[in-house]
């Protein structure tokens, strides 16, 4: 009965923040055309420290929106044969010049012969991308690891994502997976919220494993 509640809830959410992002993101958009024409009206208006902060908030504010899209919208689907080493190949290759360019490294570990499996492509890139990125932001020494590796099991596939940066405080590590919870300056507190639902809507699992001082391990079960 708890995990019907649950989802009932989990759906109510989705719902409001869908009716929310859409009301908001009409007027924005005005405020954002409206903020255009003044400055170019009035160039000098840029010259002044604040206005660049005004700018900074809006563009916060349709990032938030876009992220508020994301987790209304993580659940649907659009599921399509894909190969699945190739797929990470491909995922995996798009992120590295970042963290080439942060002077961490990246290693993957992926076996010749993965499935094929029914997967949500965009979706699942956007999820891989998020982890890659948690990961990343994790990292404040110059010894940067990331470490990708896909493990065949007899019901599917784990991809593991380790990192060796800050870890999480145990206290902490079910609280990241609530909306709108974040303990990064900046951060929208949703990321997490929407990897996850869409790792489920895969019909797949998300674990993640962290020690303080040591690193993260996420590891994603897709059968």
């Amino acid at each position: 009965m708890q995990a019907t509640t649950t989802a009932k809830q989990q759906q109510e959410i989705q719902t409001t923040l869908s009716r929310f992002s859409h009301e908001i993101r009409n007027p924005l958009a005005l405020i954002s055309s409206e903020l255009q024409l003044l400055v170019s009206s009035h160039p000098e208006i840029a010259d002044d420290t604040v206005w660049d902060d005004i700018m900074d908030n809006v563009e916060y504010m349709k990032e938030l929106l876009c992220q508020l899209s994301d987790y209304s919208n993580a659940g649907k689907m659009v599921l399509s044969p894909t190969e699945l080493r190739p797929f990470l190949c491909s995922v995996l290759s798009s992120y590295r010049p970042t963290l080439e360019y942060l002077g961490i490294t990246l290693e993957a570990h992926l076996p010749l012969q993965l499935p094929t499996l029914n997967l949500d492509q965009v979706k699942l890139r956007q999820a891989l991308i998020n982890l890659l990125r948690n990961a990343q932001e994790s990292i404040s020494h110059p010894q940067g690891i990331i470490q990708v590796e896909a493990e065949l099991l007899s019901e599917g596939v784990c991809i593991h994502i380790r990192d060796n940066g800050c870890g999480i405080p145990a206290e902490k590590q079910e609280e990241i997976f609530s909306p709108f919870i974040t303990f990064k300056a900046g951060g929208t507190g949703l990321g997490l919220p929407i990897t996850r639902q869409i790792i489920e809507s895969h019909g797949g699992q998300m674990k993640l494993f962290s020690v303080p001082d040591q690193g993260t391990e996420v590891r994603i079960f897709l059968g």
